[in-house]
């Protein structure tokens, strides 16, 4: 698929790896509604790129936000034809802590919620608009890029939450792109390894080292639009599909 020319959308656009790819999307020649929360920066970004980015704020796991966003998108742009789920939390906690408490049911609820049940809600709200565009040479009329995490993988101690949340995106990766494949559209998932988004650009000088010195090559933290260069190839490349692909120096994470 060219991404001259298209709309897009990209949750969790406000910022990190998913301001890196509505920006290159942008610069690609696409119009790209940032989806996000009306706390995060979306509208700054959507500001700052100028007339081909719009900021629709919107909960990924509510589907009346999710379809109005979509909506206005179609509305503005004639028709979506890509979507990259960039929208995350991530939480931390042991199944039980040291003291004996057990993890808080809650907030392995709410991280299940957002990562996994927030990012089928966008691809399924998605691509039921897909169905309606004309299909290309080879009847491509969409492509999905979800973003999971190495964890995933290999989840560390105090990761049991988001590593199944994670866990989910990589698992529906290829049943979502065989069921999708009879209307032209394809799916992938990108796993990132450690890169310098937001979250973890709060941890000290000396946390970030020692993470980037556990990385085999290169040994430094992965760059936003690193994963925005492999985010838009998957939108382009039309021959991959139902594939979850590492971004991550080689990097096999220990236990902590």
């Amino acid at each position: 698929m060219q991404i001259q020319g298209i709309g897009a959308i990209v949750t969790g656009g406000g910022s990190g790896l998913g301001e890196a790819t509505a920006r290159l999307l942008a610069e690609k020649g696409a119009r790209v509604a940032i989806l996000d929360l009306g706390r995060s920066k979306g509208a700054e970004v959507a500001k700052s790129i100028g007339d081909a980015a719009i900021f629709c704020e919107a909960d990924v796991a509510s589907e009346e936000q999710v379809t109005a966003a979509l909506d206005e998108a179609v509305g503005r742009f004639g028709g979506i034809h890509a979507a990259v789920n960039c929208a995350g939390i991530g939480t931390a906690g042991r199944t039980v802590d040291k003291s004996g408490k057990p993890f808080d049911l809650k907030l392995f609820e709410l991280t299940l919620r957002v990562n996994l049940v927030g990012t089928f809600n966008v691809i399924r709200l998605a691509a039921a608009r897909m169905t309606q565009n004309a299909p290309g040479p080879d009847g491509e009329r969409g492509a999905i890029v979800n973003t999971a995490s190495v964890a995933a993988f290999e989840g560390q101690i105090g990761q049991c939450a988001y590593s199944a949340s994670k866990g989910g995106v990589v698992g529906m990766t290829l049943p979502i792109a065989r069921d999708l494949a009879a209307v032209g559209i394809r799916v992938n998932t990108i796993a990132p390894g450690l890169f310098a988004t937001p979250m973890l650009m709060m941890m000290p000088q000396e946390g970030r080292d020692y993470l980037a010195s556990q990385i085999p090559f290169p040994r430094r933290l992965g760059n936003p639009p690193e994963y925005a260069a492999l985010a838009c190839h998957l939108i382009e490349n039309g021959m991959i599909n139902g594939e979850t692909i590492r971004i991550d120096g080689a990097i096999r994470m220990q236990p902590k």
